[in-house]
C-alpha cells in the first residue's frame, strides 16, 4: 500500500494531464488502478468506445460505450481530445472534461497510445507523457498468452508493440514494469516529482510564498 500523504494534493493548483501509454500486455491498466486507488485527487479519463462492453465492464464507469454513428457525430463537432482506431474499434477521449477537471485541480490520467498521445500533446501543451515497457518482449508474449489471448491475436498484439516502442524517445518518462510494486513506486514518484515543481506550478507556489513570508 502506498502512503499517499506523502503527495501533495492535487487540488491545491492546477491539475496536470498525465498521459500513460504502453504496448498491450505491459500492465498499464493494473498500475493506473492501483495509481488512482492510492493517490488522491487522481482520477482516469474515461473513453468512448465503439467496442461490445465485455461482461465485467460497465457503461459510464469502464468506458463510455456507443455506436459508430454517435461516435462519428462527436467527431464532426470537434468534441474529442484525442482519437483513435485500435483493433478495429474506435476510442476518443472528451476534450471539455478533461479540461473541467484539470481546471478544478485534478490530475487525469489518460491510458492511449501512441497516435492518441501526439494529438492530446498538441492541444494540452504541458501535459506531461510516461511510456511503459515490458522487461522483454518474450515476457510480453507470455503475458498475453497468460490473458488468454488466441494465437492470431498474440502476433497481432506483438507486432503493434514493436510499431508503439518504436515511438519510445516522445515521452517525458520511460518505466520498465518487470515487478509491479517496483513500478507502482516509480510511477508514484512521478507523480509526486510532477505536483512539486515549481515551474509547473508557479502561481500556486508564489501565492504561497507570498502568504508564508509576509
Amino acid at each position: 500500500m502506498i502512503e499517499s500523504t506523502k503527495i501533495m494534493p492535487a487540488d491545491k493548483h492546477k491539475g496536470t494531464l498525465i498521459i500513460i501509454a504502453a504496448p498491450s500486455g505491459a500492465g498499464k491498466t493494473s498500475l493506473v488502478r492501483a495509481l488512482v486507488e492510492n493517490i488522491p485527487g487522481l482520477s482516469v479519463s474515461i473513453s468512448h468506445t465503439t467496442r461490445p462492453a465485455r461482461p465485467h465492464e460497465k457503461h459510464g464507469v469502464d468506458y463510455y460505450f456507443v455506436s459508430e454513428e454517435e461516435f462519428q457525430a462527436l467527431l464532426d463537432q470537434n468534441l474529442f481530445l484525442e482519437h483513435a482506431a485500435v483493433f478495429d474499434h474506435r476510442y476518443g477521449t472528451s476534450r471539455a472534461w478533461v479540461e473541467e477537471q484539470l481546471a478544478e485541480g485534478m490530475d487525469i490520467i489518460l491510458e492511449i497510445d501512441w497516435q492518441g498521445a501526439q494529438q492530446a500533446r498538441s492541444i494540452i501543451k504541458d501535459a506531461i507523457s510516461i511510456f511503459i515497457l515490458p522487461p522483454s518482449l518474450a515476457a510480453l508474449e507470455e503475458r498475453l498468452k497468460g490473458r488468454g489471448d488466441d494465437e492470431r491475436n498474440i502476433r497481432r498484439r506483438m507486432r503493434d508493440a514493436v510499431s508503439e516502442i518504436e515511438h519510445y524517445a516522445e515521452y517525458d518518462y520511460l518505466v520498465v514494469n518487470e515487478f509491479f510494486d517496483k513500478t507502482l513506486k516509480q510511477l508514484t514518484a512521478i507523480i509526486a516529482g510532477i505536483r512539486h515543481d515549481y515551474r509547473r506550478h508557479q502561481e500556486y507556489f508564489e501565492t504561497f510564498l507570498k502568504r508564508l513570508l509576509r
